[in-house]
């Protein structure tokens, strides 16, 4: 089940003012999420203190929406509160990423769901930015794009095909063949392979390594960049990796740069590869990590480094939650 949240504001006090407003907001919420009304299960409204003289859950009955449960609520007063506005909450059976719709007076109370805005997580293996980016999309309702798998899936390609990963002909050869690309279900992205879902496939350490020598190729790069920009350009999202915020979105509306030491990333990458099964002594990760440091840092198109204005956040001794709350909180001041 899924909630789709919303709010909008009205002019006057009146019972054709707000039943205007109610039918403009769940039309538009309907409309926008492609649900039918027979896949709301409820409609929970609230309203502030100054709005008294007809029920918005009575408005949804009269605009048709009479197979749901229908609740109102009025909010205490409080001073500064935005003026006659209406919230609303729908709960759907729907499986697809919800739609949030802001109308009128009330777009000013969520800028981060009614304004597109990108954010842009760089940093070297290991720092932890693709978790907290994961953490930071579904803690503001945006996409997730997660551009690491994308040159995995590049890496995989080649290696199936045998490929000389060295040589930059011989993969632009093979990715000419093959149509990488993903899709999204249930809010979770697939990397795909001429169709075929490699998200499993892709996590090996030693993928991860032959995606850092795929990536270093320019043909590459400028082929997945493409696809990610097209991507961000559709709706709100986060992308990390390695040069999101100087190459592939250097015009994104926030920008991060996370790192650590080589030996704490090590560490970090070991208890995730053991999670996944795939044991391997501290000493092999933590060489694999300085290795792959020295081959993004060093390549020639669109190398890893920090974008001029990005916020670095070393995360050597910060968990997880922490350096989340401190995005968080530095894109909050921002909207």
């Amino acid at each position: 089940m899924k909630a789709i949240r919303g709010a909008t504001t009205v002019e006057r006090d009146n019972s054709d003012d707000i039943t205007y407003a109610v039918k403009e907001l769940l039309d538009r919420i309907v409309e926008s999420n492609l649900i039918d009304k027979d896949e709301i299960v409820c409609i929970l409204f609230s309203n502030t203190a100054d709005l008294h003289s007809f029920y918005p859950a009575k408005a949804a009955r009269e605009a048709g929406f009479v197979s749901c449960a229908l609740f109102s609520s009025a909010e205490p007063q409080i001073d500064g509160a935005l003026e006659r506005c209406i919230r609303v909450m729908v709960l759907t059976e729907c499986d697809r990423q919800p739609v949030h719709i802001y109308l009128n007076g009330a777009q000013n109370l969520r800028k981060d769901l009614t304004k597109k805005m990108t954010i842009a997580v760089d940093g070297p293996a290991g720092s932890g930015k693709s978790t907290v980016s994961k953490i930071i999309a579904k803690k503001f309702d945006i996409l997730y794009l997660d551009t690491g798998a994308m040159y995995r899936a590049c890496a995989l390609a080649c290696r199936e095909c045998g490929a000389d990963t060295s040589d930059g002909q011989s993969v632009a050869n093979v990715l000419n063949k093959v149509d990488i690309d993903v899709r999204y279900e249930n809010g979770t992205q697939l990397t795909l392979i001429d169709g075929k879902d490699v998200s499993a496939k892709i996590r090996t350490p030693e993928i991860s390594m032959l995606a850092s020598e795929v990536s270093a190729h320019e043909y590459v790069r400028k082929k997945m960049v493409d696809l990610q920009r097209k991507i961000a350009q559709k709706s709100s999202c986060i992308l990390d990796g390695r040069d999101i915020g100087t190459n592939v979105l250097p015009d994104a509306d926030y920008k991060f740069y996370l790192t650590a030491s080589a030996e704490v990333r090590a560490r970090r990458r070991n208890e995730e590869n053991i999670i996944k099964g795939y044991v391997q002594p501290y000493s092999e990760v933590l060489d694999e990590i300085i290795r792959r440091d020295e081959q993004d840092k060093n390549r020639k198109f669109a190398p890893l480094c920090k974008a001029d204005d990005a916020v670095e956040i070393i995360t050597d001794n910060m968990e997880i939650n922490q350096v989340v709350d401190f995005i968080i909180n530095i894109i909050q001041r921002k909207i």
